[in-house]
């Protein structure tokens, strides 16, 4: 908290939006397969990032950043100093008091409000295209899966029709292997026939 109450209202802004795009950077290096779900969730991220900076806003309501060129508090008139009846008067100074804290707290609300509002409009935006770009995500996921599919059913197809091709290959093997003879000569051997006694 101590480092948001050094932001003025402008570097609250701009620290939405640099967060926000550096984190969209960041994922959508590492992870650059699936940068449509990267901007899905960089945009909710920003949405959150305005919703806390409004809430931050309400909570600090009576903060000067937020009152900046508008009305100044009120102040109450002290009667505790009249001469004679001024400690009679007391009670009527802290009621003054009272009645002029109550409406100074109203005067920082109403001018925290806008401010926040303002934020939250932006959250609410941010929401809504996240919402729109999931879809366009989920469309794009799907197409993406379809495509795996059918690189995978041609890979199996092909897987397929290399086993049949070395099944074949192993049956031609086999047949070649036994349908030779086990001995064959040698092609320089002569066969030498007894000759015939008359």
């Amino acid at each position: 908290m101590e480092l948001l109450g050094s932001l003025s209202l402008d570097q609250l802004h701009s620290y939405t939006w640099g967060i926000a795009a550096g984190t969209l950077i960041v994922f959508g290096v590492i992870w650059w397969r699936n940068i449509h779900w990267t901007v899905v969730g960089s945009v909710m991220f920003f949405a959150a990032l305005n919703a806390g900076a409004g809430i931050y806003v309400l909570s600090t309501v009576g903060d000067s950043r937020w009152s900046a060129g508008a009305e100044s508090s009120l102040t109450a008139p002290s009667f505790a100093g009249t001469p004679v009846v001024g400690e009679y008067l007391l009670p009527l100074d802290s009621a003054l008091q009272d009645v002029v804290g109550g409406v100074n707290d109203f005067i920082a609300f109403k001018q925290a409000l806008p401010i926040a509002l303002n934020f939250l409009t932006m959250s609410g935006l941010a929401l809504l295209v996240a919402f729109a770009l999931a879809f366009i995500a989920v469309v794009i996921s799907m197409i993406m899966a379809r495509n795996r599919n059918r690189e995978l059913k041609k890979y199996r197809a092909t897987v397929d029709q290399l086993k049949v091709e070395l099944e074949q290959v192993k049956w031609q093997i086999s047949m070649g292997s036994i349908g030779r003879p086990t001995f064959e000569p040698a092609e320089d051997d002569t066969e030498v026939l007894p000759r015939r006694t008359r």
